[in-house]
């Protein structure tokens, strides 16, 4: 068998399951489609952590108050940005209030604490700003807000320095069962191994049963504020219609807010600004970082271990609170492939921690002078909207599993994520990553294969 274990999809639950796995003496490989690993990750710079109050879905409640339960350990080891938030479910009708009701019940009887009931006076003396009625509002500070792609980026960077053997730019074609294990057909290799670990399920597999899954989703419309606008707020707040998700705003690590509006119908932007602008006051342009459409996902998630007793383990479904509940979903993984595998014996030498690296925007100044020191090129501020440093950059592009595009870049540093786009700093950045990565800047990518930063030569120089 040329490995242990097979971990296929490296986005934010392949990258968890690998990283609970190699705490034990197998032998593992993730096979991920694209140049990066996480690339599953929607580009937010905030992520609930929910606690599972707001879900009707007594299976999506329960992984969600796990993972919620173990994120601040998880975040705090792998130098990951977690901050709590109170958390506010608010009626705007009658069949909302009924519903804000039924969901107060059931987390109650699932064992919830510090939740309650409070009054829509209550829910405006807690968030001035909010210009929407309020009948009635679920309240519960168990919440929190993380970087998505951040903990996932730490997951995939742990289970590297552990021994997980990472096959970027590999799609799987097929899984086939063979007499002992599986083989795995990609398009560039054929792998054989015990177990497979499938986070990207794929009807047309041999192995798999073709089913229908249900796409239960919404149109949603997203907001990046920027740090200036005059409506703040100290919640995360989900505003209810008709018993449905009408708006989010989320306050996010870096002091602003995300706003999120949810439709069947394909609105255009002013009416989508103006609807938010009913909700949490007048919004203008100005006050919009970036915007962009979205699908928002409501299917359940599923832990498909029907084949367990194979070597068979698939992660199926989309759900929007999918950041909560992957510690728990990587847990439940790795202790059901443990429970099938008597060889599955703890690493002796584990390395469960992250190697360090330096945010220079939250630094003081002495800090930053005595890292210059060692190191000139964090001197060099390259984005001056995010203040990233040449040496941030160089770091992420020199780490475990480092960046090979400009979006890895981006992801990783918060580089052109400020109000300029990258229009002072992407091609500086692009000749980083060229020099980098010794490669030719008409071979610098966005994202993948086809999307090149520059398309070709007009003339010829000795240099770029």
């Amino acid at each position: 068998m040329d490995y242990d274990v097979l971990i296929l999809g490296g986005g934010i639950i392949g990258c968890a399951a690998a990283y609970e796995l190699s705490k034990y003496n197998l032998n593992i490989a993730l096979i991920e489609k694209d140049y990066d690993i996480a690339d599953d990750v929607a580009l937010v710079n905030s992520a609930i952590v929910y606690d599972g109050t707001e879900s009707d879905d007594s299976l999506m409640s329960k992984l969600e108050f796990m993972g919620s339960e173990l994120m601040p350990e998880i975040t705090s080891k792998f130098n990951v940005p977690y901050k709590k938030c109170g958390f506010l479910i608010i009626a705007e009708d009658e069949a909302s209030e009924k519903n804000v009701e039924e969901l107060y019940e059931k987390a109650v009887a699932r064992g919830t604490k510090n939740i309650r009931l409070i009054s829509g006076e209550e829910v405006h003396e807690m968030e001035p700003n909010l210009n929407t009625k309020a009948l009635k509002a679920l309240y519960s500070t168990n919440t929190a807000v993380t970087l998505p792609y951040d903990l996932a980026i730490a997951y995939g960077e742990v289970a590297f320095d552990n021994g997980v053997n990472f096959k970027l730019e590999e799609e799987v074609i097929d899984i086939k069962k063979i007499n002992k294990g599986y083989k795995v057909i990609t398009n560039k290799n054929r792998f054989t191994c015990n177990i497979v670990v499938n986070t990207t399920p794929n009807e047309d597999y041999s192995i798999d049963i073709k089913e229908k899954l249900h796409r239960n989703k919404m149109n949603m419309d997203y907001f990046l504020m920027g740090e200036n606008i005059k409506s703040n707020f100290s919640s995360i707040i989900i505003a209810k219609k008709e018993k449905e998700r009408r708006l989010t705003v989320v306050p996010n690590i870096q002091g602003s807010a995300i706003v999120s509006l949810y439709t069947k119908e394909n609105l255009p932007y002013r009416e989508s600004l103006d609807k938010i602008s009913q909700t949490i006051g007048t919004v203008s342009n100005e006050d919009i970082r970036s915007y962009r459409k979205a699908e928002f996902h409501k299917d359940s998630l599923i832990i498909d271990d029907s084949m367990i007793h194979q070597g068979y383990i698939k992660v199926v479904g989309k759900h929007y609170g999918l950041v909560a509940m992957t510690p728990a979903i990587a847990k439940i993984v790795c202790e059901t492939i443990k429970n099938n595998n008597q060889n599955c014996t703890l690493k002796k030498n584990y390395i469960d921690k992250r190697r360090d690296f330096f945010r220079f925007r939250d630094l003081d100044n002495d800090m930053r002078n005595k890292i210059i020191k060692m190191n000139k090129d964090y001197g060099k501020i390259i984005c001056a909207c995010s203040c990233v440093s040449e040496g941030e950059i160089v770091d992420s592009i020199r780490r475990p599993l480092g960046a090979r595009t400009i979006e890895g870049i981006k992801r990783r540093t918060g580089a052109m994520a400020g109000f300029c786009g990258g229009s002072d700093c992407l091609v500086r950045i692009a000749g980083i990553l060229s020099r980098e990565t010794d490669k030719q800047m008409i071979d610098i990518v966005k994202d993948s294969k086809n999307s090149k930063l520059v398309v070709g030569r007009i003339k010829e120089f000795e240099e770029m």
